[in-house]
């Protein structure tokens, strides 16, 4: 079938940082026109997430080019003593898309979440971005809430 890709995810390595934050800053740009990253962004964002055991980051990697990412984990719950599945970001660059590579790596992210026997894994979609909201309520995920978030305005 014309457009199939082999599709894998790898590890993202410290020695990708700056690869890798080119393409987070692309991937933020997309869901908000108004991001501009941050000098503590640029510092502390991709060292946190290496330095979490209980985070996972991984290139999406078709055909052997580096395609997306997508950055999933685990937390403990806030109240109890269990765990909870966190899918955070899924990107995958425009020139692959619509040929089932953000679904494959998903599927792969829920099933190394689930061997850690979370109590749930939950996600967000950014409102208006209907392709992902499309994606995760495919592979059984359901909405269950709205979340609002009040910033701060700049005077």
């Amino acid at each position: 079938m014309a457009g199939m890709v082999t599709v894998g995810m790898r590890p993202v390595l410290s020695e990708d940082k700056e690869e890798f934050l080119c393409m987070a800053a692309d991937h933020f740009s997309e869901l908000n026109p108004t991001f501009v990253p941050a000098s503590d962004w640029k510092e502390r964002y991709f060292p946190a997430i290496l330095s979490n055991p209980q985070y996972f980051l991984r290139w999406i990697v078709c055909d052997e080019v580096r395609a997306g990412f997508i950055l999933f984990g685990l937390e403990d719950h806030r109240f109890l003593p269990r765990k909870t599945g966190a899918i955070y970001e899924l990107y995958v660059l425009p020139e692959f898309r619509r040929r089932g590579v953000g679904k494959a790596c998903a599927v792969e992210a829920i099933r190394e979440l689930w061997a850690h026997s979370p109590s749930k894994i939950q996600l967000e979609v950014v409102q208006g971005r209907t392709a992902a909201a499309a994606l995760w309520r495919s592979l059984g995920f359901e909405k269950v809430t709205e979340r609002f978030v009040l910033s701060r305005k700049t005077q």
